[in-house]
Parts: structure tokens; C-alpha cells; sequence
């Protein structure tokens, strides 16, 4: 989904920022950047909303810029990346924007970012492309340095009435040249948490406006899975409008509910995330370093979904190649393998897998794909396990 740049040690660094319900107006457009992509206007409630066009405050029912500017975090660290994430409420005819600026370990400052434009109701819902300068680009999702960066500032401007986030957290790394080598397993026992198993197979050709459908649903079908987890997700009437005999509704809504019109794909990390905070999930992007760290979240109860890429070969008994795939982390067996719901499955019955511990550690964690890229995404009563590294 995104550059990756790598430096000598693999680092990440996880800060939580509180952003406050009452913030300074805004008293100037933020500096130009490229257009918004406007998603079409379809039937379906969940992407009803007025139309807005353009970086500023502009469109039916879109006043009120409110705008939080947090202070400059230092890394700890030269960084690679940074991706932030949040969670957040829009009522119709609002919506936030997420920004980020960095400094460059020769002390510079770079120009703001945008990071994404969201609203839980679409309208906008989009990445915006074409930032590239000097210091760095924005791939999606993923602020992506040239030149690496020792600390950072967000910018939350928040639109029209009543928009708040509720969540908000940011995540700098800097990847290794090679993956590390297998960790070890736990010495735990066997354990697996009871999420529902979802193909998104199931749902091929189901509202292809959506990333062509749902065969492509990766994200939104691990998301899914997890809301359902939890006991979470979208009420019967949000549901009215995916059609009779779908075997999981709750996958497609989450594809309309995620899916970014200017990338135009449902994989983007942080609004995944966003859309199950929709629903009372706590979470966050981050980068773990090892199924050992996988393996604490699941033993605490809390499944975890996770980005890689790999070649059929590399992972014995996915019997699929990718450039990009998401699934759920949801046990490990007594003897340390992996155990997941992976939405590649051709049906619902075969979504369980196994993959052994090394090969899944590799696919995962090697820089030439997410470099551990995992959604961590929980109710806010059920504690994350301890954490030593900062990394959530």
C-alpha cells in the first residue's frame, strides 16, 4: 500500500494525543493542496451527505472549522514513517480533517500534510494524493519521509456541527534492511478467541462501486469479523440497504463504510479503524515486532488484524499470491503457529488457517511488505496487555 523506507534499526514509537472538544476557529484556509476526490452520490444511507469540495469550509452544511494544533513530539528516533489514526463522531454534514508536519533531523520543518478527510457518513471519506515535495509524500495512508524526521505536530481541523474525535493516536517507525529472525513461541498453551469466520469471497460482486466488490474486501471482512467479535456493528436498519440472502451484511457495510473515493480501495489502515470506532471500538494503526507481541494481545483476549503481502510458497497453505492482504490474528496453537481467520478463504468453513509462526512472521514484519503493520481495535473497558517497547 506504501513506500517503505528503512533505516539501520527497526523503531517505533506510539503516542496518544487527547484533542479537545473546544478549539480556536479557524482563521485561514489551510495551505492549498490537491483537490478532493468527491465520492459520486449513491442510495445507500451510509454515503447520503452534502457535497464538499476543496480543502476549506465549503459545501451545504459544513461550517464551524474548529482546529486543534497538538505540540511538536519529539521521536525519539530518526523515522522512516509515520501514520496517525483515529477514531471519531461526524453527524450528518460534518466531517475532520487529520494533518501532520515533521522535523527534519537537520532541523527543518516541512510543510502540512493531509493525512484523510473523514466523516462516518462519506462525503468527504478520501486520502488525498499529489502532496509530494522534498521532504517527503503521503502514500495513502502513510506519511513517507526522504529525508528522516526526529518529531513531528498533528492538526485536527474539525467541520460543521457537532464533530469530535474520540480517539487519536500516531504511530513513527523506521524499518530494518531485513525482517528479524523467528521469535520464539510463548510457552502459553494452546489458545484461540471465538471470532466469527467471514469470507470475502462470499461477497464477490456484491456493489462493485466499492473496490470492484467484494473480492477484493479484505479489510472491511477482518473488520467486520472483529466488530461481530465484540458484539458490535451496524443495527438491522443500517443493514436494509445491502439486499436480501447476503450472508454477512455486516462485511458490505463496512465496505461502504471504509472505502476512500480517491484511492478508491477499502484497505486504507487508519479509516478501518475509524469505522469501527463508529461502533464504540477503541483502536489504533501501530507496528508490532513479533508474533510474541501478537500473542500477548490475543492472551489478553483482543484479536488483532495485520497487513502483509507473500507468494503462495512463502506461506504454506494460503494457496494465494498478494501484494497486499489483510486477515485476523485470533489464537496460536500449543506448538506457537498462527492461527487466523483469513478472509481469502473460498467460504465462510474454510476461513480458520494455520500458518507456522516463521513463515507468517516473515511475510508480515519484512520491510518489502507492512513491516508489522497491525489494527488494534478493542472496547475501551477491556485493558491492552502491558506494553515494553512503546509501540501501543
Amino acid at each position: 500500500m506504501c513506500l517503505v523506507l528503512t533505516v539501520d534499526l527497526a523503531r517505533v514509537a506510539f503516542t496518544r494525543f487527547a484533542v479537545p472538544e473546544i478549539a480556536e476557529p479557524e482563521i485561514a484556509e489551510p495551505e492549498a493542496v490537491a483537490p478532493m476526490a468527491v465520492e459520486p452520490k449513491v442510495v445507500e444511507p451510509v454515503v447520503v451527505e452534502p457535497e464538499v469540495a476543496g480543502p476549506g469550509v465549503t459545501g451545504p452544511g459544513v461550517t464551524g472549522a474548529r482546529v486543534w494544533v497538538g505540540e511538536e513530539r519529539v521521536i525519539g528516533f530518526p523515522a522512516t514513517q509515520i501514520v496517525p489514526s483515529w477514531t471519531a463522531r461526524t453527524p450528518p454534514g460534518s466531517w475532520i480533517e487529520i494533518a501532520l508536519r515533521a522535523r527534519t533531523a537537520s532541523g527543518g520543518l516541512t510543510k502540512w500534510y493531509v493525512m484523510g478527510r473523514w466523516s462516518e457518513h462519506g462525503r468527504p471519506r478520501t486520502s488525498v494524493p499529489g502532496q509530494g515535495d522534498e521532504d517527503g509524500d503521503v502514500a495513502v495512508d502513510t506519511y513517507v519521509a526522504r529525508r528522516p524526521v526526529v518529531a513531528y505536530q498533528v492538526r485536527v481541523t474539525r467541520h460543521g456541527a457537532g464533530a469530535r474525535v474520540t480517539g487519536l493516536g500516531v504511530m513513527a517507525s523506521a524499518l530494518p534492511p531485513r525482517p528479524p529472525g523467528p521469535s520464539a513461541p510463548g510457552g502459553g498453551g494452546a489458545v484461540e478467541l471465538a471470532v466469527p469466520r467471514y469470507s470475502q469471497h462470499a461477497h464477490a460482486g456484491h456493489h462493485p462501486r466499492y473496490d470492484g466488490g467484494g473480492a477484493n474486501w479484505c479489510s472491511p471482512a477482518s473488520v467486520a469479523m472483529v466488530l461481530a467479535f465484540w458484539g458490535r456493528g451496524p443495527s438491522p436498519g443500517e443493514l436494509a440497504w445491502v439486499g436480501d440472502g447476503d450472508p454477512a451484511p455486516g462485511v458490505d457495510h463496512a465496505a461502504a463504510g471504509t472505502y476512500d473515493a480517491s484511492y478508491q480501495g477499502t484497505g486504507n489502515w487508519p479509516f478501518n479503524v475509524a469505522y469501527a470506532g463508529q461502533y464504540g471500538l477503541s483502536g489504533f494503526v501501530t507496528r508490532l515486532r513479533s508474533a510474541t507481541e501478537l500473542e500477548r494481545f490475543v492472551r489478553a483476549g483482543i484479536p488483532v488484524i495485520t497487513s502483509q503481502s507473500f507468494k503462495a510458497h512463502e506461506l504454506p497453505g494460503s494457496c494465494y499470491t498478494t501484494s497486499g492482504h489483510i486477515l485476523v490474528v485470533a489464537g496460536f496453537t500449543a506448538e506457537g503457529d498462527v492461527v487466523v481467520n483469513d478472509p481469502a478463504a473460498p467460504g465462510d468453513a474454510e476461513v480458520r488457517r494455520v500458518y507456522r509462526r516463521a513463515a507468517f512472521e516473515h511475510v508480515w514484519l519484512r520491510s518489502s511488505g507492512s513491516g508489522g503493520i497491525a489494527y488494534v481495535l478493542h472496547p475501551p473497558e477491556i485493558p491492552l496487555p502491558p506494553c515494553t517497547d512503546g509501540n501501543w
